[in-house]
């Protein structure tokens, strides 16, 4: 973790910025969490350790380490970007629970060699994407 947030401090000096004890505590904060974080749920984590941290602070802290590559922002039609951690995570896709909100990862090869297949189908060159398949989880049916 301390190589991400020297990571993230080698960019913020590139934009003439520097990492203050908030940012500091935030990216710790941040790296520490799995899976996927609203800049809300990271300000409740925040708060604990510090409650003088504002949320203003919290969320341009995760717009920055999104810039720099080191967290990787979504929208999951809630209405808020939640985020992850691009540095330790590889290629997945997303099971979103449209009744409470789980996140399920998951990869699939098959899935990614069809994609694969349609693109090429099409003579087009695949440079990114995501898969976002909706619905509900077992626990909301039950």
């Amino acid at each position: 973790m301390n190589n991400l947030v020297q990571r993230f401090e080698t960019y913020l000096a590139r934009q003439g910025l520097r990492l203050t004890d908030q940012r500091s505590l935030i990216a710790h904060t941040f790296f520490k969490t799995t899976g996927h974080v609203s800049a809300e749920e990271l300000y409740r984590q925040v708060q604990k350790l510090t409650p003088g941290v504002g949320f203003a602070t919290v969320y341009r802290t995760l717009k920055l380490l999104n810039e720099a590559g080191l967290a990787a922002g979504r929208n999951f039609r809630n209405g808020y970007v939640r985020f992850e951690s691009a540095a330790r995570t590889a290629h997945h896709d997303h099971l979103i629970c449209t009744a409470c909100g789980k996140i399920v990862e998951f990869k699939n090869d098959r899935i990614e060699q069809l994609q694969e297949e349609v693109a090429g189908a099409h003579n087009f060159a695949v440079a990114d994407h995501t898969l976002e398949i909706y619905g509900t989880c077992a626990d909301c049916r039950g």
